[in-house]
């Protein structure tokens, strides 16, 4: 799912191609897009986009009299700008939308459509979409770790939590947690004084550097791929490869249609956290430092 560096790099690509621009037709395919039937979406043809922004990881379109057209790309969903006029014809193609100077193509490469599209009218409405957590570029330390202590869950789910932090997801949670030298498990209400602000410091730097790359991207050109696994990224999506820092080979956790990567001797002093499923099924058999694991799987 695109989160707060991605989504902001499809601001930075989108502003200078849309907005100030008329937005001359609409084309939807896919029925399950559209989730909102007054203000018509189809209204909004002809009109101009005045501006484009960002709320947690959706992003909005503003037009004139207060309406705006709200879009969450979900997991799969994605943007693409392509020739005028081109049409929606492929089997992801959901919507198409045509300015004078390209097409901008909605896909969603998945079965289950969960990309959703909303036009509101009014900042009430729009507002309604805010899910209430904390921008994490623009607090404060007091403010981080207010939100992140509200409630004792482990930092892998609070961080990820739209409640407590927006835009923060399942790839940059991870990114964080590595770079803080954190373990996802740990309890929020354990977390010292000092490793409080180090996670502090790590979310910032972490997501400030992927904006700073990722808009740097999408100046030069428009961001069609934009991914959860780069091959940039520390831990993330780098189950069995090494560490950066220190070797030890990627470790992850599966739950659902999510998953928590971590590097054991960076983050939780060698111990493996075990798979809730895998290792109720294995049981006494379920390694439990990196150097068991290692020492099976060199045998």
């Amino acid at each position: 799912m695109p989160e707060l560096p991605d989504i902001t790099s499809y601001l930075v690509a989108l502003s200078p191609r849309i907005v100030g621009q008329r937005l001359k037709a609409i084309q939807v395919r896919s029925p399950f897009l559209v989730r909102t039937v007054e203000p018509d979406l189809f209204s909004l043809a002809g009109e101009t986009v005045l501006d484009v922004s960002r709320i947690g990881k959706r992003i909005v379109w503003h037009f004139a009299d207060e309406r705006f057209l709200v879009l969450h790309l979900m997991i799969a969903g994605r943007f693409h700008w392509k020739p005028a006029g081109t049409r929606p014809r492929g089997k992801n193609d959901l919507a198409a939308f045509d300015f004078d100077s390209g097409t901008l193509m909605l896909t969603e490469a998945s079965q289950k459509k969960r990309a959703s599209l909303h036009v509101v009218r009014g900042k009430p409405a729009l507002a309604a979409f805010d899910r209430g957590g904390i921008e994490p570029l623009d607090c404060s330390l007091v403010e981080f770790v207010s939100a992140l202590k509200c409630e004792n869950h482990t930092l892998k789910r609070a961080l990820a939590d739209p409640r407590l932090f927006s835009g923060i997801g399942n790839a940059y949670s991870d990114e964080i947690l590595f770079a803080a030298k954190l373990s996802p498990v740990m309890l929020t209400l354990r977390l010292t004084d000092e490793q409080s602000e180090q996670l502090y410091r790590s979310t910032k730097d972490v997501l400030q550097q992927w904006v700073v790359r990722l808009n740097d991207e999408a100046l030069a050109r428009f961001p069609e791929k934009v991914t959860a696994f780069r091959p940039e990224m520390a831990v993330h999506g780098r189950f069995g490869k090494l560490c950066p820092q220190c070797g030890t080979l990627v470790q992850r956790i599966v739950y659902a249609e999510n998953e928590c990567n971590y590097c054991p001797r960076c983050q939780t002093g060698g111990k493996l956290l075990a798979d809730r499923s895998l290792s109720r099924l294995l049981k006494d058999d379920w390694p439990r430092t990196i150097d068991e694991w290692e020492e099976r799987r060199g045998g």
